[in-house]
């Protein structure tokens, strides 16, 4: 699922589509209306963010949160965290890092990356959806970017 990219604030990337649904809907039961692009890999996340020159999420500032998984095809979520941190544009742009896994190493080297939260996820669907509602309360609602007049 994706919206109008001209209203994009929240971009998804997850290869899992039951996860990727479990998210949106409990992005839609919080209450925000905040538009979500889905991304189902991390070559498709990149293409997103940067390969459209000015109609880049990058280019247009219309991105305000990036949820990423790490295991994905194409294009490893590391990797992607890595050319967001990498690039002036989208050095700022809270990450947080959404994942089954629970190795030290991943956690390690995703805050080494620059990620702003790693979040395992839960295993039945109740509790990934209340984290999910907690996170994006607390990103689109409370935490204030550069920029940020309000």
């Amino acid at each position: 699922m994706s919206t109008n990219s001209q209203e994009m604030q929240i971009l998804l990337v997850e290869d899992n589509p039951a996860d990727a649904e479990l998210t949106l809907d409990a992005l839609r039961d919080s209450g925000m209306v905040n538009a979500v692009q889905w991304a189902r890999d991390g070559a498709e996340a990149l293409d997103i963010l940067f390969a459209h020159g000015a109609d880049s999420a990058a280019e247009s500032h219309r991105l305000r949160l990036v949820l990423l998984d790490l295991r994905l095809p194409r294009v490893d979520g590391l990797d992607v965290l890595r050319a967001l941190r990498a690039d002036e544009r989208t050095r700022r742009l809270p990450v947080v890092v959404m994942t089954s896994s629970r190795e030290e190493s991943d956690l390690a080297r995703a805050y080494d990356l620059g990620a702003n939260s790693y979040v395992v996820k839960p295993v039945e669907s109740e509790g990934f959806m209340n984290a999910v509602r907690e996170l994006g309360l607390y990103w689109m609602l409370i935490n204030k970017l550069p920029g940020d007049t309000k």
